[in-house]
């Protein structure tokens, strides 16, 4: 007897536990969900994305409507909408016990600024993908005009690379190649501000510092670019020192092996 009172009594506790859980569930998928915690990775001072930007965008995209109850957050959904903003790398969406989750997002690092033919400006990233302009940030990188044609809608630096049919027509990977080489060479980044391609698709620089033009020409592979920055680093490192800052108006270093100078 005592044995079946001990088996009943077994039953009667998990009926009451699963009961119970269920209920508590219940209770935690109406429960209105809490704010997010948000860590934000960024490497360096451009900031493209805040906090508080991150979560406007969220309500107006409708993902983060007020009174949202637990059991409708969609982390997959939220996740894949904030992976499409231009400015950000990476995204991890996590759902907590109870009514609390978190968002970790990495944001993309900028190295140049465009502004195209096309009256389009943008950012260009260490990894050669394009960011959008932001009306509450900027970054200071190198900036690039003139005869760009590339949009912003259009391929990345990866894709034309792959294919020769786009290097022909497109000039953003000839813009990464000279902008990732400047922002990895601390004296060359805080030479070089302004790069402007002209008509014959070729790059002219301006200098932060003196009244000069640099003539570099075409950046067609990693090799050419930097050859002519270390020609470049050779004339500003052995020939300024002793000729001075304002004695020419051009330095061209699109010709193989040389260095040509023009007096003011």
């Amino acid at each position: 007897m005592m044995r079946w009172v001990k088996i009943i009594g077994l039953i009667t506790f998990f009926i009451g536990l699963i009961v119970l859980i269920a209920f508590v569930r219940k209770a935690e998928n109406e429960s209105i969900l809490k704010k997010p915690e948000i860590l934000i990775q960024v490497e360096g001072e451009s900031a493209f994305l805040t906090k508080a930007e991150l979560l406007l965008r969220l309500e107006r995209g409708n993902l983060l409507p007020k009174g949202l109850s637990t059991e409708k957050l969609d982390p997959q959904k939220v996740e894949l909408f904030i992976k499409k903003m231009s400015e950000v790398k990476s995204a991890k969406v996590y759902k907590n016990i109870g009514n609390e989750w978190k968002i970790d997002v990495v944001l993309r690092v900028p190295i140049a600024r465009i502004f195209n033919t096309s009256n389009e400006s943008y950012y260009l990233d260490k990894e050669g993908y394009k960011i959008g302009t932001s009306n509450f940030h900027t970054a200071r990188v190198l900036v690039f005009n003139g005869a760009i044609p590339d949009r912003m809608n259009q391929e990345n630096v990866t894709q034309i690379i792959n294919n020769n049919s786009l290097k022909s027509i497109r000039k953003i990977d000839d813009v990464y190649r000279i902008s990732n080489y400047v922002c990895n060479d601390p004296i060359l980044s805080s030479l070089i501000g302004q790069v402007f391609v002209n008509e014959q698709h070729e790059f002219v620089m301006i200098p932060i510092v003196g009244e000069q033009i640099i003539e570099f020409g075409t950046a067609n592979t990693d090799e050419e670019v930097q050859e002519k920055f270390k020609k470049l680093k050779i004339f500003y490192e052995q020939a300024i020192p002793y000729e001075g800052w304002n004695k020419y108006s051009v330095i061209t270093i699109k010709y193989n092996g040389q260095i040509v100078c023009k007096k003011k």
